[in-house]
């Protein structure tokens, strides 16, 4: 197998595994949508209506190699049942993803050499590493659509000093992400 189709074939490999992920989190969402009791949801209502809460929870489990799925958040958007309100917030969290990834590559690029880093590295980006030796940056693209930590790939393309400028096109592609799970979860959001 030469190296575009190894490249390929990861890329599908994860492309599918983040659609499994997200048939997965749909399934989850529609039967606890139908059958947990209001009252326990109710419960929570408090919680959800605090927007500042929950956008900086997503702005540090995204900037933080992404340890919350982020169609958790989306879900969450589709508090009030309004198209617009659920475009609007979903656009929000695109964006903190997006920056979020933009400020994991910063870091990543200067801040390489320090213990902060290295022990990130150590901790949760091995596994990242090994994937950007073997697919070189294609990995970008990759994370962007797919459950590898986003923020994480950021991080270790930034600790190499890849082009910001193709970097920043490449992650472009989280926008299509959230756009695909959106989609969906408000599809589900109807059934």
């Amino acid at each position: 197998m030469d190296s575009g189709e190894k490249k390929s074939t990861f890329f599908y490999h994860n492309l599918l595994k983040g659609l499994a992920w997200l048939a997965i989190i749909v399934t989850l969402f529609v039967f606890a949508k139908h059958n947990v009791d209001r009252e326990l949801i109710q419960r929570f209502e408090p919680l959800f209506e605090k927007t500042g809460l929950i956008l900086l929870i997503f702005s540090l489990s995204e900037l933080f190699i992404g340890i919350i799925p982020p169609e958790l958040f989306i879900i969450w958007s589709l508090r009030t049942g309004i198209l617009s309100d659920y475009l609007f917030w979903v656009g929000i969290l695109s964006v903190i993803s997006y920056f979020a990834g933009l400020a994991a590559y910063f870091f990543g690029r200067y801040l390489h050499n320090t213990r902060l880093y290295r022990y990130l590295r150590e901790r949760y980006l091995q596994k990242s590493e090994i994937l950007l030796q073997e697919y070189g940056l294609y990995l970008i693209l990759v994370a962007s659509l797919t459950p590898i930590p986003f923020s994480g790939v950021a991080m270790l393309v930034g600790s190499v000093h890849y082009p910001v400028k193709n970097y920043i096109y490449l992650s472009l592609f989280r926008f299509i992400k959230f756009a695909v799970s959106a989609y969906v979860l408000w599809e589900a959001n109807m059934i």
